[in-house]
């Protein structure tokens, strides 16, 4: 203790400025987390949360007895899933790739590019998906009536296209972005390694596979924990504005449920919808854990 207050009068700046950001997580992460015990109560807005009716579990046991939690369910876990297996890799080729680009000029260029998309509203993606593919006005649909004198199919009302469409979209929209994690742990890298290699005659593929990759193995480990983290955190404003009742059968998620129940079906059940979003963020963190664990039994990298 003694030790501690010794530290703390010689440093007493730093721990003031300390304050500062520990201050702001508290109020605005851990103090709204009371609001999560709405999903436990009969919520009134003019009684408030403390004094609005305990009921337990019974907003879980609706939703679990809702004739389409399978289907959101089921509908959130593919979205979440295909995402992970498509995004998660692509960012780190991108990254090996350009990595091993000896044309600076045009690797710099190349990378900027690739960013871009990143920095464009997620509604203005949509838009210009649904503007790109449609089937009279469109150029993908100009070019099949070319090809085949028919209009092509809008593939927007098709339940089936609706994964390929959301995720995709959304691989195009943040694979630049997400590889500058990994070509700044390529930076890091000791260049007399390669030089090394070299002298061992390896080629570049190999020294890609043998010094790259396993320098940015624990970063891919790493974000792959934080990654399963955030699996069931499906993003809501694409699903949304890509949403029609003739793809509702695939399109409808968790997240764009929880938003209708809250604020468009005109009950305003805040109780089920802070229910759905608890259920939602357990399965988040338990997915966390796990993974957690088992990256470090295999790799021996972990969060925590």
């Amino acid at each position: 203790m003694n030790k501690f207050r010794k530290n703390y009068l010689s440093k007493w700046q730093l721990y003031l400025f300390l304050l500062i950001p520990v201050v702001h997580v508290l109020i605005f992460a851990y103090y709204p987390m009371l609001g999560a015990q709405i999903a436990f109560r009969r919520y009134d807005l003019l009684a408030g949360i403390w004094y609005s009716p305990w009921v337990g579990w019974a907003n879980f046991e609706r939703l679990f007895n809702l004739p389409i939690f399978t289907q959101i369910l089921s509908n959130t876990l593919l979205l979440a899933f295909y995402s992970l297996i498509a995004g998660f890799p692509l960012p780190i080729i991108l990254a090996l790739l350009l990595n091993a680009f000896p044309f600076l000029r045009l690797k710099k260029t190349f990378q900027t590019v690739s960013y871009m998309p990143h920095f464009i509203s997620i509604a203005v993606v949509v838009g210009m998906t649904m503007q790109l593919f449609s089937p009279r006005v469109g150029g993908v649909g100009n070019l099949y009536f070319m090809l085949t004198g028919e209009l092509m199919p809008n593939i927007f009302a098709s339940a089936n296209l609706f994964p390929h469409i959301f995720v995709w979209q959304q691989v195009w929209q943040t694979l630049g972005w997400s590889s500058i994690i990994y070509i700044a742990a390529l930076s890091s890298v000791d260049p007399e390694l390669h030089e090394a290699a070299q002298l061992d005659g390896a080629s570049r593929f190999k020294r890609v596979l043998h010094i790259d990759y396993p320098s940015i193995l624990p970063t891919v480990v790493i974000m792959l924990v934080l990654a399963a983290g955030q699996i069931m955190n499906v993003s809501f404003d694409r699903a949304f504005l890509m949403q029609n009742p003739l793809n509702i059968a695939r399109s409808e998620v968790i997240s764009t449920y929880v938003y209708k129940v809250g604020m468009v079906f005109g009950i305003g059940d805040f109780s089920f919808a802070t229910a759905i979003g608890l259920f939602n963020s357990v399965i988040n963190f338990t997915l966390l854990a796990f993974v957690n664990v088992l990256s470090g039994k295999i790799s021996g990298t972990r969060l925590w």
